[in-house]
């Protein structure tokens, strides 16, 4: 039997919120994987579920949220079984998170490469010095200018572009197996955006890490994906090879996604309108019977509403849920 080649592994996992109002249903049944050296895409509106499925592989889900099933399976160990000071030795060394707002991150009264040294001191031991010199190292592998004159240089002295490389050379300094994303261009301007993605492929690349990237925008997406997975009420809804979910989308919500996305060529003088998806996203603890996406649907039958849809496979590598696809 074939070693497998998964970093990650992702097996039905759920993560639920106890709430007074009831039970938050904020991740049901997600599985994915993601191979070594790739990187998934994790798509879909604000509040879908993307940053509880990151926060849920990490383990950083607080009370009353809870991982009430399922498997993360890191090189083949399983994450939810770990006790919480075996999960801090994973942090940091086996997985890293990029979070989306650097500047809160950061701890604003330490050097930034106090902090990414930090890092390397809580999990190696080395000397303060070589904790320090890997920290410029980290610098200098994410292209900061004058790596050594910088690492002392406290959060406010920087850019937000340049705040944002500090945060991927402090996930990349333990060269860790796995990097979690999560939304890491919403806070910088587009030109930053495209060098900080360029930055995230290379280094993806360079040291042969396993990446997901999370992000609504699907253009964000296209640009370094290889595997797409779009979310919608908790649930992932299709999932496949990007060129697969861009130019042949299945799922009714992933062709309104795409066909929501504006393109060069519109005007207001020909009365283009900007295609939108009918209705909003259902109250996670009020959700509709059998497709969550039904209400919203151009396609939706009776059929839809009478029992929770499986995830089917259309094409090899390429799943959705949704009776109609």
């Amino acid at each position: 039997m074939q070693p497998s080649r998964d970093v990650l592994e992702v097996k039905n996992l759920k993560t639920y919120f106890f709430t007074d109002e009831g039970i938050v249903k904020a991740v049901d049944d997600v599985s994915f994987r993601v191979p070594k050296g790739k990187t998934l895409g994790l798509v879909g509106e604000s509040g879908c579920g993307k940053s509880i499925t990151a926060m849920s592989i990490t383990r950083l889900i607080s009370p009353p949220g809870r991982i009430v099933g399922g498997e993360v399976l890191l090189n083949g160990r399983n994450l939810i079984s770990l006790s919480e000071r075996e999960m801090r030795q994973v942090r940091g060394a086996q997985i890293s998170m990029i979070f989306q707002e650097p500047m809160t991150a950061l701890n604003p009264v330490l050097t930034v490469g106090f902090q990414i040294a930090e890092a390397v001191s809580a999990h190696e031991r080395v000397s303060k010095r070589e904790a320090w010199a890997r920290a410029v190292e980290a610098m200098k592998a994410v292209s900061i200018p004058d790596a050594e004159k910088r690492a002392k240089d406290y959060p406010h002295q920087l850019s937000g572009g340049m705040r944002q490389r500090i945060m991927i050379a402090m996930a990349l300094v333990c060269h860790p197996a796995l990097v979690i994303a999560d939304e890491p261009t919403t806070a910088l301007d587009v030109t930053i955006q495209a060098q900080i993605l360029e930055l995230l492929d290379s280094l993806r690349a360079q040291y042969q890490l396993s990446l997901i990237l999370i992000s609504h925008d699907l253009g964000v997406i296209a640009e370094v994906a290889e595997t797409v997975a779009v979310m919608y009420a908790g649930k992932i809804v299709e999932i496949g090879a990007a060129m697969d979910v861009f130019h042949n989308p299945k799922h009714p919500y992933t062709q309104g996604l795409l066909r929501s996305v504006p393109r060069l060529g519109t005007s207001v003088e020909k009365r283009d309108r900007l295609y939108a998806i009918e209705g909003t996203v259902p109250n996670l603890l009020h959700l509709p019977g059998g497709c969550s996406f039904a209400p919203r649907c151009y396609k939706r039958t009776a059929e839809c509403t009478l029992a929770e849809i499986p995830l089917e496979r259309v094409a090899e590598l390429h799943e959705v849920r949704c009776i109609h696809a």
